[in-house]
């Protein structure tokens, strides 16, 4: 199965750009579907953004036509640009991996938008 590093995070100014990356390794990572997903404290984790193994994504409303979920299944990386960042993406971002009932969590990102 495979396991996660992200990366990428850091602290940002409102308006500003940044993007995070989640390296997968342990084989078939063509196969998952990979999610992006954000928390805050005293909140449940929310889903941000999902890419399927064929390319097709879907998006949280509060960040449609701001973030844009891809992935390189030759390097085994699935990228979350996020743009126009809003202090209220602040959040520690997590990489997810799921197939067949399996789900394979990193351990996180953080990334802070203030100015």
């Amino acid at each position: 199965q495979v396991q996660l590093v992200e990366s990428g995070g850091g602290l940002v100014q409102p308006g500003e750009s940044l993007r995070v990356s989640c390296a997968a390794s342990g084989g078939a990572f063509g196969t998952y579907t990979m999610h992006w997903y954000r928390q805050t404290p005293g909140k449940e984790r929310e889903l941000v953004a999902r890419i399927t193994p064929s390319g097709t994504t879907t998006y949280t409303d509060s960040v449609k036509g701001r973030f844009t979920i891809s992935r390189d299944n030759a390097k085994n990386t699935v990228y979350l640009q996020m743009n126009s960042l809003k202090p209220e993406d602040t959040a520690v971002y997590y990489c997810n991996a799921r197939r067949l009932g399996l789900s394979i969590w990193g351990q996180g990102t953080r990334v802070t938008v203030s100015s």
